[in-house]
């Protein structure tokens, strides 16, 4: 099988905030389509708050990487020299491993937070629904989740697991103290305000309120925490009521500006006021950060409070590491059995093995007594039967390679309808193949931003 897979991206430790605003990826599935020609034949993107990686298989074209990052720019109408010295680029065994690592949390900004594989799972769920994801792709990502989930159960990593939110509630309490009495607002109601509503609650505020340019998510999200939802045109009204302000809203553009913050900082009387916004592109505008008593911290400023968690983590992080390799070596084998000859290799070893087994049956009800020449005549019997069974399937396989050059969709085919990987597939495997729409988390089978 010609095929390498290539992820290319860039991350919170590659660059900053103002870059990766300007490279999110926001209708993935346009952008793998446009991704899908020459010589890339599957594709999917990850694009969060910290991170946007594409994962892509190539056929082997040196060129394959180029064409992802000419593709990203013209997406984001940037031109691709800005992405350049912030990129990386992983290829095969190292492009699985990096994967993996995210998969499993060992590559975010907070060690073993979980969002990463929702947000994972999320974006599959659209490449599978857009085509772009096929043979190679699919086996990753469910070797991916499947890894995730070895990590989560084998190891300490995401043991008291912190988010983003909870960094940014951590840094609240660093600056004001204890947050008992203390009035916030969540502008955006999605799962990052969700769980910045959980630890303001956890750390002792006393009321929130949440801002939604859809207000029925807002009431539903304010009903959930006993708060206040109000209308998103009433944003600036209620400012002055609060402390703390959190920002988590998919808005292409500031939501808080430092010329309407005047205002609201004169009606508070100057007292103290705190944002953190966690969304990219950025939902508050950096120059809020020069007005009195305006305290303005975006999602690069967290890591500081990040740091303070990992050391606990490092030793486990190990463990989870040793798993990855583990499994690294183990997709590794799976892609080159896609290659013709080991198959076949596999194919007439399987047959074999059974034959072994059923001939070692029919001797043992035989007894004792069944003579030398017998048993060696049965042995060449069942060998000789195993292997013209499967001459077919392998005339099949050697032809489709000559007629359509790369035959792994046959060869994948052949391995799964005969287990040569010895698979066990839980009776529910497929359960929710026909709904696509419904899947989360590991409910996923066919094959969340923060």
């Amino acid at each position: 099988m010609n095929a390498n897979i290539h992820l290319i991206g860039l991350n919170h430790r590659t660059a900053g905030v103002d870059i990766r605003e300007k490279y999110a990826l926001s209708s993935l599935e346009a952008f793998e389509k446009m991704l899908v020609h020459g010589p890339v034949r599957e594709a999917l993107a990850l694009s969060t708050c910290n991170r946007v990686e594409i994962l892509i298989v190539s056929d082997g074209s040196p060129a394959a990487a180029d064409h992802v990052l000419h593709c990203w720019a013209e997406a984001c109408s940037q031109p691709v020299s800005g992405l350049v010295s912030h990129t990386y680029v992983h290829e095969n065994e190292q492009a699985v491993q990096h994967l993996f690592r995210v998969a499993g949390s060992l590559d975010s900004m907070v060690l073993g937070e979980p969002q990463i594989l929702g947000q994972l799972k999320e974006a599959y769920r659209k490449a599978v629904e857009s085509g772009t994801a096929k043979i190679v792709i699919n086996r990753l990502l469910h070797k991916a989740f499947f890894v995730a989930k070895r990590i989560r159960s084998e190891t300490g990593v995401a043991s008291s697991a912190v988010s983003i939110s909870y960094a940014a509630v951590a840094l609240a309490r660093k600056i004001f103290g204890e947050l008992q009495g203390k009035r916030a607002m969540l502008i955006g109601a999605g799962e990052m305000a969700e769980l910045a509503a959980m630890h303001l609650l956890g750390a002792g505020i006393e009321h929130i309120c949440v801002a939604n340019r859809t207000f029925a998510r807002a009431e539903e999200l304010a009903t959930r925490f006993k708060g206040t939802a109000i209308p998103f045109d009433a944003l600036y009204s209620k400012l002055p009521e609060v402390d703390i302000v959190i920002s988590s809203t998919g808005a292409p553009t500031a939501v808080i500006h430092a010329r309407d913050m005047k205002q609201v900082l004169k009606k508070r009387r100057h007292k103290p006021m705190f944002f953190i916004d966690i969304a990219v592109p950025r939902d508050i505008d950096p120059d809020v950060n020069q007005l009195d008593n305006a305290y303005l911290y975006d999602i690069d400023d967290l890591k500081e409070v990040v740091e303070e968690n990992l050391a606990q983590r490092r030793d486990e992080a190990e463990k989870a590491s040793t798993i990855v390799r583990e499994e690294v070596q183990a997709f590794s084998h799976w892609l080159g059995s896609l290659e013709l000859q080991p198959t076949i290799v596999d194919l007439l070893s399987s047959g074999e093995r059974i034959a072994q087994r059923e001939l070692q049956k029919t001797l043992r009800r035989l007894g004792p007594d069944v003579p030398e020449e017998t048993r060696k005549a049965l042995e060449v019997l069942v060998t000789s039967l195993a292997h013209k069974l499967y001459h077919e399937p392998i005339v099949y396989l050697k032809r489709r390679a000559r007629e359509e050059g790369p035959a792994e969709r046959f060869v994948h085919n052949v391995r799964r309808i005969f287990n040569l990987d010895e698979e066990t597939v839980p009776e529910d495997a497929h359960v929710c193949r026909h709904k696509p729409s419904s899947l989360s988390g590991d409910q996923i089978c066919q094959d969340k931003p923060q």
